[in-house]
């Protein structure tokens, strides 16, 4: 859907256009001029730089089954108001902003140009940046029910996480009321977006943990090439794709039989910070590398296979080989949708790299899902190199449907 045109509040491209020429020059100077028409008192983009925005309104949220970007800024948020008509005010709010930095515009009246004493409503840092295909997801964790009169609409399906073999959680860095997950093509982009959003909640809700990621770990493309993780591994080759409708109706969405209706056509997602133990695996040997995955690091073959995307026989591989024990076939068939992020934060102490994986999964049903899968990892051989050290659930409400539409709205409505 197209949004409607607002003519009181500057794009980022038509701040270009006013911030004079020495945007202009730096643009050809950064590897080519970037061609513009002007529609009034606004400039646009010709053809070629349109592809960069990903829609907003939709069904379901973008963010799950679009294509992976690149870049990933994760918050999760704890609320800090009692007031519900406030909190509600805020989602309102945010799904405006939200509405707009997606579509590569600056936050209300923009970065400049306004009241001198006053502070300006976007922080600026995205200014001449193209929306670099930013998503933005919105989710709601089991805490949140307990609040605002929610308690009968929290679903069954949005259970507690249980204590699985190994974990060792930081609560700084679980839970949440409540979580945006940014992904972008441009780390600033995201970084901007989560930004602006913790501004404008300030004193409703709080940055609770965040994280980075970078270098998505998994792909919702059909036929594209499985990016690898900071282990050197493919993994997640027959992850869903954004265009298998089937998959994703049967394990990723919310179906109208599932229940709450207020959740028809949302998704639940699991994030888990999984601490690597780098330094021990670079002195692993290949062999033994390659039997903790199932799948050989080159061509990311399964055991006993020439290319990647062969079926794997899980019977070849050894009993407690992370593909064998993560494969449907090994879990009734459960399925989830990956969409993780590796991260790297630094050292730790003892001059340790502080990297990972920033596991993402979509899903349909968390018992059915992640519950099940995690717990037949229970024996998988990488344990002996990772740990789990944050851990949260959300559940990610339906799409908004259009521009009077907002987040949550399915939940909070007194209709609803």
């Amino acid at each position: 859907m197209t949004e409607t045109k607002d003519d009181t509040n500057p794009s980022r491209r038509s701040l270009i256009g006013w911030g004079g020429a020495g945007l202009a020059l730096g643009a050809v100077a950064a590897g080519g001029a970037v061609a513009m028409t002007r529609t009034g008192d606004d400039v646009e983009p010709t053809a070629a730089e349109t592809g960069a925005a990903v829609a907003f309104h939709g069904a379901n949220q973008a963010g799950i089954a679009t294509p992976v970007q690149d870049r990933l800024h994760f918050a999760a948020f704890d609320v800090d108001t009692t007031d519900r008509a406030e909190f509600v005010q805020m989602l309102k709010d945010w799904t405006a902003a939200a509405r707009r930095m997606t579509a590569g515009k600056t936050v209300g009246d923009g970065a400049y140009g306004g009241l001198a004493e006053a502070p300006p409503d976007d922080t600026g840092e995205a200014l001449g940046l193209k929306p670099s295909r930013l998503t933005l997801t919105i989710g709601f964790g089991p805490s949140l029910f307990a609040k605002f009169g929610l308690a009968d609409r929290r679903p069954d399906a949005l259970v507690d996480l249980p204590k699985f073999a190994g974990d060792a959680l930081d609560a700084s860095r679980s839970n949440g009321d409540l979580c945006v997950q940014a992904c972008a093509d441009d780390p600033q982009v995201a970084v901007h977006a989560i930004r602006n959003l913790a501004r404008i909640g300030m004193g409703k809700v709080s940055i609770r943990w965040s994280q980075l990621g970078f270098g998505k770990t998994s792909s919702t493309t059909p036929d594209a090439q499985t990016p690898r993780n900071l282990m050197g591994f493919k993994d997640g080759t027959r992850n869903i794709a954004g265009t298998e409708t089937d998959r994703l109706k049967k394990f990723v969405w919310v179906g109208e039989k599932d229940g709450p209706e207020w959740m028809v056509g949302g998704s639940y997602v699991v994030a888990r910070r999984i601490r690597m133990h780098i330094e021990t695996w670079d002195r692993t040997s290949l062999q033994e590398q390659e039997d903790v995955f199932g799948r050989d690091k080159g061509e990311g073959a399964p055991v006993g296979k020439a290319k990647e995307r062969d079926e794997p026989f899980l019977k070849a591989m050894k009993p407690d080989a992370h593909v064998r024990l993560a494969h449907p076939d090994a879990n009734h068939g459960s399925t989830i949708l990956r969409r993780g992020y590796s991260f790297t934060d630094g050292t730790d102490g003892l001059g340790r790299l502080e990297a990972g994986l920033f596991f993402l999964a979509y899903m349909r049903d968390v018992s059915n899902g992640f519950i099940r899968i995690q717990r037949n990892l229970a024996t998988d051989a990488l344990n002996e190199y990772i740990q789990h050290v944050g851990s949260a659930v959300f559940a990610v409400p339906p799409g908004v449907r259009d521009k009077d539409d907002w987040w949550g709205r399915t939940l909070f409505s007194e209709e609803a």
